[in-house]
Formats: structure tokens, sequence, C-alpha cells
């Protein structure tokens, strides 16, 4: 439970910074390409080291674990690029945080797969969210849109919507987990009043 208790601590922290610079990206899209450019790569830097620190933290040898390095190494060294190369970059940004967004899609997806083995009965909506989250990251990825103010809100938008779904996606976890963990001590303490 104080795995899941990190994790949950971790992906809130990642997603609120991706629903603040959503916000901001949104609130002033004629902000500097160069500014959103070193955002972009601060952003990707600290969710990698984010994952980078639960790998580190955990170390139990799980998928998700091995997953969390896979994604801190990919996130870090795209977020050091960005910033080190911001001219080279400003052409590919969408493409960039698409993938990002896409990863988190598919990361949203065996989420809900678990939901669902957990037999939480709203899993589907954790599903849908996973789809979108996938969807929008497609979307920048294959319509990289012409115009810059354009780019810049869509950016926006997205992070948004990805803050929000994965907040939502690891509080139902979380709350499920906590459940489970209730109802097996619940068990245990009613076979030790058998005994």
């Amino acid at each position: 439970m104080n795995l899941l208790k990190k994790l949950k601590t971790n992906v809130v922290i990642s997603a609120i910074l991706c629903i603040l610079l959503g916000i901001v990206l949104v609130a002033w899209p004629d902000l500097s390409m160069q500014v959103v450019c070193t955002a972009v790569g601060a952003v990707l830097l600290i969710g990698g080291g984010v994952r980078l620190a639960v790998y580190f933290t955990a170390k139990d040898g799980s998928v998700y674990s091995q997953m969390n390095l896979i994604m801190g190494i990919i996130l870090a060294v795209v977020g050091v690029w960005i910033l080190l190369q911001p001219d080279k970059v400003l052409a590919i940004i969408p493409i960039i945080v698409g993938i990002v967004i896409v990863l988190h899609g598919v990361n949203n997806l065996r989420q809900a797969v678990t939901l669902c083995q957990e037999k939480y009965d709203k899993w589907w909506v954790a599903l849908i969210l996973g789809l979108l989250t996938a969807g929008f990251g497609v979307l920048l990825i294959c319509r990289p849109f012409a115009a810059l103010d354009t780019v810049v809100m869509v950016i926006g938008i997205c992070l948004i919507y990805d803050g929000l779904s994965d907040i939502w996606i690891v509080s139902r976890l979380y709350r499920t987990a906590k459940t489970m963990k209730q109802e097996a001590e619940a068990l245990e303490a009613e076979a030790r009043e058998i005994d």
C-alpha cells in the first residue's frame, strides 16, 4: 500500500505540472515558442526524473517498475535534448508531445485493464479516457498544425486533459486497492474469530 501511495503522489504531481503548463499554453498561446520549448523540455525532464525516482525507490522487479525505468530514461533524455537544442526542436514539438501523450494513453489503458480485473464497476471510464488520451497524442503526431498559436493551444488542451485523466484513473486504482486491502483484513479478522 505504501508503494501505491508513492505512485499516486508521483502521478498526481506529474499530472498537476501537465495541467498547469496546459493552462498557461491555452491562456497565452502567443508566448514565444522558445519559452514553450523550454517549458516542454523542463516538464519532460521532471516527469522522467519522477519516474526514475519511483523506479529506484521501489525496485520490485515488476513490469510496472521496468516501465517506469524505460519511460523515465526516455522522458529525461528527450527533456534534456529539448533544453539543449531548442532551435532544432521547434518544428517537432507537436510530434514529441504527441508521442508522450500516446505513451500516457497506453499507460491509462493498462490501468483500465487493472481496474477491470479488480472488478471496479466503472473501469470502462478509464478505458475511454485512455483511448481519448492516445487519440489526442495521435492527432498531434499526424496533424501538426500550421499556425503557431493553434499548435500551442492544442498542446495545452492535450496536456490539461492528460493531467486530469491521469488524476482520475490513479485515484480509482488507489481506491480499489484500498477497498481490496480492507476486505482482505476483514476476512483475516473473521478467520481469527472462527479459530
